[in-house]
């Protein structure tokens, strides 16, 4: 887990990591920059995810996949 998880700070590496588990995850569910509530809770259950601890690019992708599809 990188230092950045554990003590809430988020580095551009995290951030990067963050924006493409969104944007791949966004075009996996069609999710047009019009779907805003939609995008945001995404983007929050990607966060949060990050923040307990699925810091690997493809366990965040499975984790939320997974989450979206149940």
């Amino acid at each position: 887990m990188p230092l950045s998880c554990l003590d809430g700070i988020l580095v551009p590496s995290d951030l990067e990591l963050l924006q493409r588990v969104f944007d791949r995850l966004c075009d996996e569910r069609r999710l047009a920059q019009k779907d805003k509530e939609q995008r945001e809770d995404l983007a929050a259950e990607i966060v949060s995810a990050f923040r307990n601890g699925i810091a690997d690019e493809t366990e965040l992708l499975r984790a939320i996949s997974k989450r979206l599809m149940a």
